[in-house]
């Protein structure tokens, strides 16, 4: 059975996908693979494809999901299929990237959490009762990366390719699917990319935010294990 890979968002780690991980590796292998030790798209793709194995399913989430389209750009017939998760094909715009300096001066001068707490957490999450234990996740995920990672990331994400002509060369099973509350990367990118693709399930859930694989676990779950099907 093909393997699936998931690469996580910007300041995220193994934990991002706890419940994905629980529930798909009785079945398959997962791997992890972190996306933390370089300050390119390229590179980090590059990095991923070093430790994948040599054919995939391939899943990411937010940089994660940026950082799997890089991977299908550089090494298409290594994917058996993509899974495109809160994310976003298109170059950084100049609004964020003049964020960025300000972002990364403040994590050099040892204020991650606060960036973490007041610019970067209050975005991933919809209205739930959930939502204290899990802002509580995104922020310790952050903490144990520290500020390194983080600069470099921003640097990944400033600088990052569009994407559009990869997603459009790929005729792999794909699965486009977001939260519908997501404020960082809406409905309307997601229905940008599932166009793109030629063989695109979207797929938008309920009561969710930029994190639906902890905040709707299940109904996430079952998404992924339709694309994990399909033909």
């Amino acid at each position: 059975m093909t393997p699936l890979v998931l690469l996580p968002g910007m300041m995220c780690d193994a934990r991002l996908f706890s419940p994905q991980t629980t529930y798909f590796s009785g079945r398959r292998a997962v791997h992890h693979a972190p996306i933390s030790g370089a300050e390119t798209v390229q590179a980090l793709a590059a990095e991923v494809l070093a430790r994948a194995p040599d054919r995939f399913a391939l899943a990411g989430l937010s940089m994660g999901g940026i950082v799997a389209m890089e991977v299908l750009r550089q090494a298409p017939g290594r994917v058996d299929r993509i899974a495109l998760l809160d994310t976003n094909p298109l170059a950084e715009a100049d609004t964020v990237k003049l964020r960025r300096g300000p972002q990364i001066e403040k994590a050099r001068a040892g204020e991650l959490a606060e960036v973490m707490r007041d610019e970067m957490i209050p975005n991933y999450l919809a209205d739930g009762p959930g939502n204290p234990k899990l802002l509580e996740l995104c922020a310790a995920m952050a903490r144990d990366l520290g500020p390194e990672v983080f600069i470099r990331q921003s640097l990944a994400l400033r600088d990052r390719p569009d994407q559009s002509e990869a997603l459009q060369a790929f005729d792999g099973p794909a699965l486009v699917l977001c939260g519908r509350h997501d404020a960082l990367c809406p409905v309307a990118r997601h229905e940008l990319m599932a166009g793109l693709l030629p063989r695109a399930t979207l797929e938008i859930i309920e009561g969710a935010g930029h994190l639906p694989t902890l905040e709707k676990p299940d109904e996430t779950n079952a998404a992924l294990a339709r694309w994990l099907e399909t033909p």
